[in-house]
């Protein structure tokens, strides 16, 4: 087994976080008493720290959503969501993180008259500085709300602030019943821009998501992805025949955003060890591990790697393979995509596997 430090100082990389998932409980105390927000379950911030983990354990992911309501809650000012984003990039820059994906949906954030422009400025400025003086690259993805109506609008900005620090588009919330297809013109405006896109899809619902997400809106990741597994079939004697979506998945190495703990959560899978993440892994799938709620899920990158190494025996190899996969699905240029793998993560893996083989 893997110590807590070897695990805490292998390199990470990040391509599934929510910005408004992951506040410090003493911040959303702090930010609503500062501005006014009264609709917190406590101001104890240990006390809130453990509800909302006990919100985000009730086996439904619309259940898991309304947790967001208070943080969203509290992200309705520049100031705010600019400390938010700092308070981000610092912890994942604690965590080991060297190259990191976060999304937000500024649609979210316009109660107290801020406009997308503005909420975007802020997230942006929060994560220059929290990463300035760390190892930490950090760029945004803009989600737009796939109940709502304004992703065409929210597409528009992700692409306005493409050279500025956002480099790709996704729609978040409830999955069943708001198909990516709804928002088509969005993702064709997107793909017209030659710009990114990931998607959520295959999290709540299953294959149709999935489908729609890559072969109608070109996704070239998902987020989650994970009910992929119902396209895979398992015999008694261990065979395994994929269906014609997940060899196609498989063969174009879209990206599963997977976030173990989460899908836990939202009842995707009984435990860690249930997870469908160890079978996509065998068979070579371009799989990553993500946090996707760090707040809702009380975890971090360090202890989704934990969880994992302990459920199914991983190990260095395992997660570099794992991290390299995050680097090349990233959304950053090429070059500099290749700069982290060679320069940064490669290399640390190799002294970390050098010191156990020596037993440091």
């Amino acid at each position: 087994m893997l110590s807590t430090d070897v695990i805490h100082r292998a390199p990470k990389v990040l391509l599934h976080d929510h910005l408004d998932g992951g506040l410090r409980p003493a911040t959303v105390v702090d930010l609503a008493s500062e501005y006014g927000y009264d609709g917190l379950p406590t101001t104890d911030v240990e006390e809130l720290g453990l509800w909302f983990n006990k919100g985000a354990k009730r086996n439904d992911l619309v259940l898991y959503l309304e947790t967001f309501d208070h943080t969203c809650g509290v992200m309705q000012h520049r100031d705010a969501i600019e400390r938010v984003a700092y308070e981000c990039a610092q912890d994942l820059a604690a965590d080991g993180v060297v190259y990191a994906e976060v999304r937000f949906a500024p649609e979210l954030h316009l109660k107290q008259g801020l406009t997308l422009n503005a909420v975007t400025e802020a997230v942006l400025a929060g994560f220059r500085r929290g990463s300035d003086g760390t190892e930490l690259t950090i760029y945004a993805l803009l989600d737009a709300m796939r109940q709502a109506a304004r992703s065409v609008e929210i597409a528009e900005l992700a692409v306005k602030y493409r050279d500025a620090g956002v480099v790709g588009f996704d729609i978040a919330g409830p999955e069943a019943g708001f198909p990516p297809t709804r928002h088509l013109d969005a993702f064709q405006l997107i793909n017209r821009e030659n710009f990114h896109s990931t998607i959520h899809a295959g999290e709540a619902f299953g294959l149709p998501s999935i489908w729609e997400a890559v072969q109608f809106c070109g996704a070239e990741r998902l987020g989650h992805g994970v009910r992929l597994i119902d396209d895979i079939t398992v015999d008694t004697k261990g065979d395994v025949t994929l269906g014609r979506l997940a060899n196609f998945i498989r063969d174009r190495r879209i990206c599963l955003e997977v976030c173990p703990t989460s899908n836990v959560n939202t009842g995707v899978c009984a435990s860690i060890a249930d997870h469908p993440i160890a079978l996509l892994r065998r068979l070579q799938f371009r799989v990553t591990v993500n946090t996707d709620n760090r707040l809702m899920s009380d975890t971090s990158m360090s202890q989704e790697m934990a969880a994992l190494c302990e459920a199914f025996e991983w190990g260095l190899d395992d997660l570099q393979w794992l991290t390299v996969n995050a680097m090349k699905s990233a959304f950053a240029p090429f070059p500099e995509r290749l700069k982290l793998i060679n320069g940064v993560i490669k290399p640390r893996y190799s002294v970390l596997k050098a010191e156990a083989d020596l037993g440091i």
